[in-house]
């Protein structure tokens, strides 16, 4: 989120300075891409009111100034996953107490001058730093002053601050100055160009997507956002008497004029529902599809049932994902 005001980034060796060398970074959460985390949102570098991330996409939003490493969901976040530094150096600030509760709750005015939420900054060679927020309250395991190593956790992914899901947004900043960490010195209005700063150790080479499913499952019966944002992908699971059978998805990252489909066929083939969707009116953030029909039957038929979801960008897709489910 955009306006963090903790009082208030970093790998080729990028020299700085006097010849100092920044430090390559690590991944700085413990979790996942794909399984249990995405990337929301990238870095703006668009200046003007409009936004662009380093792809010249739609991953970002007007003056965002991080990485947002989003948990798939509450569950997830419940669970406890391990915010990491990012790479060897000094913390500087630390802020704790603030509740892990969704700005829908606590209201704009109830996170003013707290966006960042939970969150603390660490120095590194360079005049680099990086910036970690939204982590969960009384999780913070270090302190001002305190050395630390790449990799080592620091604290937990929360819900504090600016924020309506748990995640981890996280800045770089170089001789205190935001820059993208997948692109620093790229030229203003390119779509490519600049240097990575992630260490091949990050997994983050081929990490950009320009849509992706954060959750998708089966379930018993229709689906609400607020379901999905809880459990994710583990609903209650059907079974041959379960009284519908609904196939549905989360997706991040899509566009204005995208299309969707999701079909759901049975063991035989044949298609039992399908959600034919009409273009989107503008991006989304998130959206979520299902579809599915209901158990005539005594039981559902054994077998597997399939799911094919797609969406279609300009006459190309770039979401294309199958998932099934057995029932014996």
């Amino acid at each position: 989120m955009t306006g963090y005001r903790l009082l208030a980034c970093l790998g080729l060796p990028l020299l700085l300075g006097a010849g100092a060398a920044a430090p390559d970074l690590v991944l700085p959460v413990a979790c996942k891409l794909g399984r249990n985390c995405a990337i929301q949102n990238y870095v703006d570098r668009d200046p003007s009111p409009a936004a662009s991330d380093f792809r010249c996409g739609s991953r970002t939003y007007d003056k965002h100034s991080g990485i947002d490493f989003r948990l798939v969901s509450m569950a997830e976040q419940r669970r406890g996953v391990a915010v990491l530094a990012a790479a060897d150096g000094k913390v500087l600030r630390v802020r704790d107490g603030v509740a892990d509760i969704s700005v829908r709750e606590a209201g704009k005015a109830g996170i003013a001058n707290m966006e960042c939420g939970n969150g603390l900054v660490i120095g590194h060679a360079g005049g680099l730093e990086t910036q970690y927020c939204h982590m969960a309250k009384g999780s913070i395991a270090v302190k001002p002053g305190q050395a630390v190593k790449a990799g080592a956790p620091i604290g937990k992914v929360g819900l504090s601050g600016n924020t309506e899901y748990p995640h981890l947004h996280f800045t770089v900043r170089l001789n205190g100055k935001v820059v993208e960490p997948f692109a620093v010195g790229a030229q203003p209005g390119r779509c490519d160009g600049g240097r990575s700063l992630w260490s091949p150790s990050a997994g983050l080479a081929g990490a950009y997507k320009a849509g992706e499913v954060l959750n998708a499952g089966f379930s018993t019966g229709p689906m609400t956002m607020p379901a999905v944002q809880e459990n994710g992908s583990d609903q209650p699971r059907p079974t041959r008497s379960a009284p519908a059978l609904v196939a549905f998805v989360q997706a991040i990252g899509l566009k204005g004029r995208d299309v969707q489909k999701l079909v759901l066929t049975a063991p035989d083939g044949s298609v039992l529902a399908e959600n034919r969707a009409a273009p989107l009116d503008r991006d989304k953030a998130q959206w979520l599809s299902f579809t599915g029909k209901k158990r005539r039957g005594a039981a559902w038929p054994a077998g597997r049932y399939q799911a094919h979801y797609t969406v279609l960008r300009g006459g190309k897709a770039v979401i294309d994902r199958r998932f099934d489910l057995l029932l014996k």
